[in-house]
């Protein structure tokens, strides 16, 4: 006998996750997931391809953002469940390998972002404390251990439970949006001062000869990295208050207010830093974002305090990554597409200690990984393939919304209108295409190739190993998709 694929795994009363996200403590979750180290190093990037014509990317990126937003609302608001966009799947087409592989890429996205986080995280505090204290080692090895240093704590800040994580979230958030707001109060007192020159936003410049359109499609799919993170939230609503409620209304204005952020920074650079030199930062680690301290406030040692800097906002996305992918794999265990053992929630602690630990040493294995790799520029890309996986990701969970029209919503439910999730489709799909990188970065398709290749081989030793369970009569009930 199967069980239909909608159907959870039963789990005991005990087992259920604390509710103690409220709306303030969701904004602040959701701003510090999209606000992270990438706002200073793409601001650049984006200005690289269009000139001083970079705050449209951001603002394009922005829009199709929140068309997938829309989608994610109506479905975390009728399915009010841990695991996001693997859940959303799973409900629309009831394949387990199409859910696996959802859920594995989403999965490895936070993940690979958070070991990247930490490792760079790792490096800067070692050359910080490199200044002040002769001798700390700042060779790769040496920045490698400080990101598994950092990776677990944050594990343990983790498994202390949500509410301790969000309200670390919260603390870094704030800091981090205090450092925004310097750099872009720095940058609106050189214009004022009538340094700052407010023709270049409309000058488009491109190092080749593409189109207009070929330039912002380029430079939007470098900024939509900034604009992800809002799907993070989704895989907590299990630990948020009335989220019916609250989840609409807060989840568009943190994209809004992120939205505006980014917007006033590609502005300020543009407006403050000429043209010709937006890809030429002083400090390249750095970005051009620091570029406007320098000019701004000459007399702040913003190379020495720099490495410390980015502990916040950097930390901060690593948390969020490790959090998501957590409750990620809880929520796919609940539902039975993943091992149940994962769904385990800590008797105390209320949080889903095994499926903790098991994102963490994925963790780990992956900062081993792009140390040991830094040299062949797999760094350096990652951040674009983890926004291309996403696209892909949203792609799917834009139809998986108007094939989920057919069942019933409840009457509080959030509903889009049927045109976003089309045009969701249609644009994410896009900007996914090749066309929409330069031929140096389709390394980014090696790497997601090499990724879904890594979890079809999970797949398919999950389901080997479950049907084996199954015969020996280790698990009582098989799952639909195990045939």
């Amino acid at each position: 006998m199967t069980v239909d694929s909608d159907t959870p795994v039963p789990q005991s009363q005990d087992a259920e996750l604390k509710r103690v996200i409220g709306p303030k403590l969701l904004l602040f979750l959701i701003m510090g997931d999209i606000i992270g180290a990438g706002i200073f190093a793409i601001t650049g990037k984006v200005a690289g391809q269009v000139g001083g014509a970079a705050w449209l990317p951001f603002l394009v990126a922005f829009a199709i953002a929140t068309l997938t937003a829309f989608s994610y609302l109506e479905l975390v608001t009728k399915y009010p469940h841990a695991a996001g966009a693997a859940l959303y799947v799973h409900k629309a087409f009831g394949i387990h390998f199409v859910t696996f592989i959802v859920a594995f890429t989403v999965a490895c996205s936070g993940i690979t972002s958070a070991a990247t986080s930490a490792t760079l995280v790792g490096q800067n505090l070692l050359i910080g404390f490199g200044q002040f204290i002769d001798g700390v080692p700042t060779t790769p090895q040496a920045g490698m251990w400080a990101a598994i240093i950092i990776i677990v704590i944050l594990a343990l800040i983790n498994l202390r439970g949500v509410g301790e994580s969000v309200k670390f979230n919260l603390v870094l958030t704030i800091v981090s949006l205090a450092i925004m707001a310097v750099i872009i109060g720095i940058g609106f007192s050189v214009i004022a001062s009538g340094q700052g020159d407010i023709s270049r936003l409309v000058v488009f410049e491109t190092p080749s000869d593409r189109s207009l359109f070929a330039a912002v499609t380029m430079g939007t799919a470098i900024a939509f990295f900034a604009m992800v993170g809002f799907e993070d939230s989704v895989n907590l609503v299990e630990e948020t208050k009335n989220p019916n409620k609250i989840f609409p209304k807060i989840m568009l204005i943190g994209l809004g207010l992120c939205a505006v952020i980014y917007m006033l920074v590609a502005i300020t650079v543009i407006m403050v830093i000429p043209t010709g030199d937006l890809l030429n930062p002083k400090n390249p680690d750095a970005g051009i974002l620091l570029d406007v301290v320098r000019i701004g406030a000459p007399n702040i040692p913003i190379d020495t305090i720099f490495p410390f800097v980015t502990v916040f906002a950097v930390v901060n996305t690593a948390l969020m990554n490790m959090l998501m992918a957590s409750r990620l794999l809880y929520g796919m265990a609940r539902q039975g597409v993943l091992p149940q053992f994962l769904g385990k929630v800590h008797s105390t602690r209320r949080s889903p200690w095994v499926a903790i630990l098991f994102s963490t040493a994925l963790a780990i294995a992956l900062v081993a990984y792009v140390n040991l790799d830094s040299e062949n520029g797999i760094v350096g890309s990652l951040g674009g393939t983890t926004a291309l996986l996403l696209l892909c990701v949203f792609a799917v969970v834009n139809v998986s919304l108007l094939v989920l029209r057919r069942d019933k919503a409840p009457a509080d439910a959030f509903r889009a209108p049927t045109i976003i999730p089309i045009l969701g489709v249609v644009f994410c799909l896009f900007l996914a295409g090749p066309w929409a990188r330069s031929r140096a970065d389709w390394v980014q398709y090696e790497i997601a190739g090499l990724l879904l290749v890594i979890g079809v081989v999970l797949w398919a030793v999950t389901w080997l190993v479950n049907r084996i369970n199954y015969k020996k009569g280790n698990i009582e009930t098989r799952p639909g998709y195990y045939t």
